[in-house]
């Protein structure tokens, strides 16, 4: 964390495919190794398999949706008050939210064994857009945790 000033946060291009900024990041977290080729391909792939199944002529806003349903409100920070750590419940701010939707849809893609990523991929984004699956266990999880430690959100600061 830089002292001097503050980090301007860098100015994504949109994908060729869908002009879309949100998929270029998507894209971008799939991406290993700097392989950005690959990553569209299986991006690319999963989420034109995914508007298939869901029947949506809009591939763009199924994915959106399916994001949407993903993203987390609320989670827990730790916060040391006075000797003893609370758990304290804060709002996630707009950015994080994305990212921390995208993570989770593709490590739970990853965790599937015996199937390829892009087909991992596409039922992990349907499995969000009919609101069930282990990222959406993950979201409620994360908004339960927060719930149960609503006592301490006064610490919050």
């Amino acid at each position: 964390m830089s002292r001097r000033r503050r980090i301007t946060k860098r100015e994504l291009l949109p994908d060729p495919v869908y002009r879309s900024r949100l998929m270029t990041r998507f894209v971008n977290k799939v991406m290993i190794c700097g392989k950005k080729s690959l990553a569209q391909r299986i991006v690319y792939g999963a989420v034109e398999k995914f508007a298939k199944k869901v029947g949506v002529d809009s591939p763009l806003s199924a994915f959106d949706q399916a994001l949407d349903n993903a993203k987390p409100l609320v989670e827990v920070k730790s916060r040391r008050v006075g000797g003893a750590t609370f758990q304290v419940p804060v709002e996630i701010p707009a950015e994080r939210r994305v990212s921390m939707g995208m993570k989770w849809i593709i490590t739970h893609a990853r965790k599937k064994k015996g199937m390829d990523m892009e087909s991992a991929l596409a039922s992990e984004l349907m499995d969000c857009f009919q609101h069930r699956g282990a990222t959406i266990k993950k979201k409620e999880d994360t908004h339960r945790m927060a719930d149960s430690n609503r006592a301490y959100a006064h610490f919050k600061w």
